[in-house]
Formats: structure tokens, C-alpha cells, sequence
């Protein structure tokens, strides 16, 4: 009779919990659908009266018109911001910059030293409205 030496098991594997936001930085996916992203045609730009570095965009959202206050001045001329398509987030909660309402945020990348602000844009044939994401 032979003796039958054990096997050794192999470990099971332990299964794996999806990444937690946290103090990285982080979000889950659930946050990030949360962002509604929408493409706007800028229909009239100016410099914001009170700040140096803001500009006051009135922007078509496909259904509605909204103002938008960025920090482009210095970037861009007001005027030459008309008739772009730019992205912007279009759930964002309207807040008070300098006595102007903004009612969303556009999308820009910037240098490390925000020497170097350009938009993100979108091809002209895209409609105002449209869902980016």
C-alpha cells in the first residue's frame, strides 16, 4: 500500500473590490456620469467689467442660451470666441463671479503655469448641444 502524499491547495484568489475614491483623487464612474458634458456655440463674448482675467461668454446650448465667465483674458480677444464650439459642463450650479452669473464651466487645457490656455473645441458641423463623452 502507498501512501498518498497530500497536494498542496492552491490559494484562492480573493476577490477583487473595485477602486474607492479617495485622496488621490479619484472618482468611481458613477461620479464621472454625473458630469453632463455638452458641446455650446459661443454666440456673443466680452470682457467681464470687474475682473482682469474673466471673460463673460453667452453661449447656445441647443435648447436654451446661457452665460458662462472664464478665465481666458489674456488668452483670447472676446470677440474671436464667437461662433466656436466649445465643451462645456452643463450641470454645473450657477454661481456669482465678480456680480456676473456663470451657468457652467467650459473645458480648457492649460500649461503647468497657465502661461498657455486653449479651449476645447469642436468641429463646426457637431450640433450646439450635442453630448460629449
Amino acid at each position: 500500500m502507498t501512501e498518498e502524499k497530500p497536494q498542496a491547495s492552491e490559494p484562492k484568489a480573493e476577490p477583487q473590490a473595485a477602486p474607492k475614491a479617495d485622496d488621490s483623487g479619484l472618482i468611481s464612474i458613477d461620479d464621472f456620469f454625473k458630469v453632463s458634458l455638452k458641446v455650446a456655440r459661443v454666440v456673443e463674448a466680452f470682457d467681464h467689467p470687474n475682473a482682469d482675467k474673466l471673460i463673460v461668454l453667452k453661449v447656445d446650448l441647443g435648447t436654451e442660451q446661457r452665460q458662462i465667465c472664464a478665465g481666458l483674458r489674456g488668452h483670447y480677444e472676446a470677440a474671436s470666441l464667437v461662433g466656436k464650439n466649445i465643451v462645456v459642463v452643463a450641470n454645473l450650479a450657477p454661481r456669482k463671479m465678480r456680480g456676473e452669473v456663470s451657468q457652467g464651466m467650459l473645458l480648457a487645457a492649460s500649461s503647468e503655469d497657465r502661461s498657455k490656455v486653449i479651449l476645447v473645441t469642436t468641429d463646426d458641423s457637431i450640433e450646439p448641444g450635442s453630448s460629449v463623452g
